[in-house]
């Protein structure tokens, strides 16, 4: 298989996980990042898309929170909304399809764990939103940025979870009469290639989570948690 062809398949692939007609050009443009680009003849890459892809994320939760909540005040619509557009909340939604397979990274930042990195997983759904808006239109942009943050949006306990998750994990433990949590870190692999793996105790809870830095397996682990004691409550 040549790799012009393993491309379009995987282009092919995240379109179906995506379920909207996107450009192939312009969705191989959106998965993109500068070092790639900089490593290949200095091409074009995705923070222009990135930049109209955060518009086109802002105007749809905005607007889906506006006609969603009459009750709500301004300050509590800009929580809400600030919380589902953040990184944290994006780089969940990224690696709920797992994105982070499809990324176009320079070496260095691939050999030092690009693919999972939050900060870039969320600039690359932008970047997927701003390429639905050309190829596609406004109306299957806003229906693609619903269709993949409405279990946020369903889920108002979880926003503050999304955006700090061992401090929601605290006072959850807290409310509950339990412990504070304890985290354990464990590391495999090269140190160019770290992988981490956080175990977080609660009570009589025990969860892990994984990432490429010993923050981001425990707020993996941390969530996980929340997600579970929140379930028995």
């Amino acid at each position: 298989m040549t790799d012009v062809t393993a491309e379009r398949l995987a282009l092919a692939e995240l379109t179906q996980k995506l379920g909207v007609d996107i450009d192939p050009e312009l969705l191989s443009l959106a998965l993109t990042h500068r070092s790639w680009a900089y490593e290949n003849g200095q091409v074009p890459h995705n923070e222009r898309l990135e930049f109209l892809g955060d518009s086109v994320l802002g105007l749809a939760v905005t607007m889906r929170l506006y006609t969603g909540h009459p009750e709500l005040e301004e300050g509590a619509l800009a929580k809400r909304r600030a919380s589902v557009v953040s990184t944290v909340a994006l780089a969940e939604i990224a690696r709920g399809i797992g994105l982070g397979q499809y990324l176009l990274l320079g070496r260095g930042e691939d050999l030092t764990g690009g693919r999972d990195k939050d900060s870039i997983l969320a600039d690359t759904m932008e970047a997927i939103f701003g390429a639905t808006h050309l190829s596609a239109g406004s109306d299957a942009a806003t229906a693609l940025v619903l269709r993949l943050v409405e279990p946020l949006l369903a889920d108002p306990e979880r926003y503050g979870a999304a955006m700090d998750p061992k401090t929601a994990l605290q006072e959850l433990a807290a409310h509950g009469g339990m412990l504070p949590p304890s985290y354990a870190v464990t590391s495999t692999g090269p140190d160019h290639d770290r992988q981490f793996t956080a175990t977080v105790t609660v009570g009589d809870l025990v969860a892990e989570g994984a990432g490429t830095s010993k923050k981001h397996a425990e707020m993996a682990a941390a969530l996980t948690a929340w997600r579970e004691l929140s379930g028995r409550a």
